[in-house]
């Protein structure tokens, strides 16, 4: 049996989106492209929840991945600056999210853009190199039919 997610039959899922507000010129293109996805695929039930900053998107998806969703999106946007402060931003969001993504009910898709300057982030964000936004829609869609095949296996 080969299980693969696929993007139809999508109406009757239910998505959360956190997103950050910091770096909101990035964020709130990020969170376009998703909202953008998915009205594509006929996704009806979108909640979104926005954050001051890319640390807080782990506190709200640890509250949301055990509650009533097929999927969970994380949108945000870090962009180098002077300090260590980039890595360790970067660095512990990844593993909030890939944390939950081990130990909750409904998987989460990464959508946060780390980038070394501003023109970068907007390049991420819609300009040059797609929507990472609309990406991580697309995962989630296709994250949330995977889990609805793999739950729906009977064992024996």
């Amino acid at each position: 049996m080969i299980l693969e997610g696929q993007y139809q039959n999508c109406e009757d899922l239910k998505i959360g989106i956190v997103v950050s507000r910091f770096n909101s010129q990035i964020t709130e293109m990020l969170l376009n492209g998703a909202l953008d996805c998915l009205k594509r695929h006929g996704v009806k039930n979108t909640e979104i929840i926005k954050v001051p900053g890319s640390m807080e998107i782990g506190f709200v998806l640890k509250k949301l991945v055990n509650l009533d969703y097929d999927a969970l999106i994380a949108l945000g946007a870090i962009i180098r600056g002077e300090t260590y402060h980039f890595e360790v931003v970067s660095n512990e969001i990844s593993k909030a999210v890939m944390q939950l993504n081990l130990e909750g009910k409904v998987p989460i898709s990464f959508g946060v853009v780390t980038a070394d300057t501003l023109e970068q982030a907007i390049n991420r964000a819609g300009a040059k190199m797609g929507n990472k936004g609309f990406e991580a829609a697309m995962v989630a869609l296709e994250m949330a039919n995977i889990n609805r095949k793999i739950n729906s296996i009977k064992s024996t």
